[in-house]
């Protein structure tokens, strides 16, 4: 009965030996998986913050677009007044160039009556 009882004593011990074992390498493997976890975490913070600076990127660069559409227009309202203007004068130039030609044509007429008289 006693070689019975330290038989089962032994057996016992074995047990717990791999149950501590088995504790052992499951708490190894929790402290791995919580290792992993913290690094998916700060990879995924990592991202976030990537994310948050391409959003705010974005949001500088609509802005610009923004005001690079209104400069647009405003050069194009700047351009078509220019071109206005210039079609304006070029008429101007255009009544100036007549009439200095008139003008020509008439003392062209004068003179050679002046001088005759």
């Amino acid at each position: 009965l006693q070689q019975q009882a330290e038989q089962t004593c032994r057996q016992l011990l074995r047990t717990q030996e791999e149950h501590e074992q088995l504790l052992q390498a499951a708490v190894e493997q929790a402290e791995g998986l919580e290792q992993s976890l913290r690094n998916a975490e700060a990879v995924l913070a990592e991202r976030a913050a990537q994310l948050r600076d391409a959003q705010a990127q974005l949001s500088r660069n609509k802005l610009l677009i923004e005001e690079l559409r209104g400069e647009n227009r405003r050069s194009a309202m700047a351009l078509q007044a220019a071109e206005l203007k210039q079609r304006s004068m070029e008429e101007k130039n255009q009544m100036l160039e007549e009439q200095a030609s008139a003008l020509k044509q008439l003392i062209g007429k004068i003179t050679p009556a002046s001088l005759s008289g």
